[in-house]
């Protein structure tokens, strides 16, 4: 069997945590979180200025967020942010679009630009000068930022769900056959 981080119990988690945690949806995700007591309250907060706060409007952060969670491979996020994408308003079409490997050119201008951008900041970290022009014009600062943000922070949560084995929640249930994400992982190198 394969090594993983186990979720902790109740019992051994201080009672604030206790406490956020009985607010929250009971996701996998925030349990593992809970296992880094002082990392917790900066995770949630910063999840849910991503999440909530943004100026950048939903559906666009979940074309975004998908994208990441494809070209990471990471089949929890993938599998959470199907459900959360489709209530932004994304078709099961623009959803199987978003799953393509190599470059994203079935969407309109916008929802390719919003997949290359997350493209270029999961693959070469560094987002690219003429994808960067692109966004500032179109969204102007703020939005840039808070869609850069949006892609550097699901890329370090793909990271940590992997990295810690989370596994999805036994109820999770999604009616979009969800792609092979482990097919094309390459080796490092």
């Amino acid at each position: 069997m394969s090594p993983r981080i186990p979720l902790p119990d109740d019992a051994a988690l201080p009672r604030e945590i206790r406490d956020t945690l009985n607010a929250l949806p009971p996701l996998n995700v925030f349990r593992m979180v809970a296992n880094a007591p002082a990392s917790f309250r900066p995770f949630i907060d910063f999840a849910m200025s991503i999440l909530l706060q943004s100026e950048l409007d939903a559906r666009k952060r979940e074309i975004a967020v998908l994208r990441v969670a494809h070209v990471t491979r990471s089949i929890y996020e993938w599998t959470q942010h199907v459900a959360v994408s489709k209530s932004a308003g994304l078709t099961d079409d623009e959803i199987s679009k978003i799953a393509v490997d190599g470059p994203v050119i079935g969407l309109d201008a916008e929802g390719n630009l919003l997949c290359r951008v997350a493209d270029e900041i999961s693959r070469d970290v560094r987002l690219g000068d003429e994808a960067l022009a692109m966004i500032l014009e179109r969204y102007g600062v703020r939005q840039a930022t808070e869609l850069i943000f949006c892609c550097s922070y699901f890329n370090m949560l793909s990271r940590f769900l992997e990295s810690t084995r989370v596994e999805l929640e036994s109820d999770a249930v999604q009616s979009f056959q969800r792609p092979n994400l482990r097919s094309s992982r390459q080796p490092p190198s």
